[in-house]
């Protein structure tokens, strides 16, 4: 543009949001920038909306090109920053409701992935009973820790690929996944892991509104629940988008699925050790000599 200013168009991937969700999406960048949260909002077309239709199925919309550099590490400052800039945007988030963008439930990411995998025959039969065990067993535990906990419009992916340090400080980028769910969501992949995790929320949340510490029970569950709805995600274009059978090419065989059964057992240990042993099973407990359950016995639509 005549000002050096840069212009980016985006197109919208058919089948992934429909026209009323991406317009949430733009809605929600919009309320967030009147009340001086930094975000990138996107350019109105005559007709005063934000998106138009290109071709069947496909919308696009534009963009400016917004400049920053994505963080290595975040310090003690930098998280009580982002810890004030969260309880913003979450204050915001509060004001009004999401009427159809998804709801982060057990549904959504947890029982929907599931049964994409299931119906994909993608998890081979050496690792589909473990992995269907322990999936749901994080399940109960994440329907059991929601029910007192608040929803409302959150940025839904928020960790540090989608945060970036420009001029005007500190903002997030890609709103793509926002939805209707917990706080907490919006701040476990921004901290570390271990010991520093309990540093890191410390600092994050004296910048912070309110915050109650059972809502942090969800963390390492919310954690667990990314692993099978990345997968999914993965499932649903591993065999129309050509770029991710490169990326991925272990996906299709026992290898990957070993290591996930393995890294979502440990992860239920892990949310075990946090949470005092409820519902706990041993992650090294062999059940390959039982009747091998079938689809049906965790959905009941299902059939193998």
């Amino acid at each position: 543009m005549e000002d050096g200013s840069h212009i980016i168009s985006k197109f919208y991937r058919p089948g992934r949001w429909n026209r009323e969700q991406i317009l949430e999406e733009h809605h929600f960048l919009q309320d967030l920038k009147e009340e001086e949260i930094p975000v990138c909002t996107p350019f109105l077309f005559e007709n005063e909306s934000s998106l138009s239709l290109f071709q069947k199925g496909i919308y696009y919309s534009f963009w400016p090109r917004v400049g920053g550099r994505s963080p290595d590490e975040l310090n003690p400052e930098n998280l009580r920053i982002l810890g004030r800039l969260l309880a913003r945007t979450h204050n915001i988030g509060q004001a009004k409701h999401f009427e159809h963008r998804i709801t982060l439930d057990s549904e959504t990411y947890g029982i929907a992935p599931l049964e994409t995998l299931l119906k994909g025959e993608w998890i081979p039969p050496s690792c589909k009973k473990d992995y269907l065990e322990v999936a749901n067993r994080i399940l109960d535990l994440f329907r059991e820790k929601i029910e007192t906990v608040p929803l409302h419009r959150i940025h839904g992916d928020c960790h540090k690929g989608n945060l970036l340090f420009g001029k005007e400080g500190w903002f997030f980028v890609d709103f793509d996944d926002c939805l209707k769910g917990p706080a907490v969501q919006d701040f476990w992949m921004l901290l570390s892991r271990g010991k520093e995790e309990l540093e890191e929320r410390e600092h994050i949340l004296s910048g912070y509104r309110e915050f109650k510490d059972a809502w942090f029970d969800l963390v390492e569950i919310l954690r667990a629940m990314r692993f099978i709805h990345y997968s999914a995600w993965i499932s649903s274009r591993f065999t129309t988008d050509p770029s991710f059978p490169v990326a991925f090419p272990h996906f299709a065989g026992n290898e990957y699925w070993e290591k996930e059964t393995l890294e979502l057992k440990e992860q239920y240990k892990l949310i075990y050790d946090s949470l005092g042993g409820k519902n706990f099973f041993s992650v090294t407990e062999s059940t390959s000599t039982e009747e091998e359950l079938t689809n049906k016995d965790f959905f009941g639509d299902l059939e193998d």
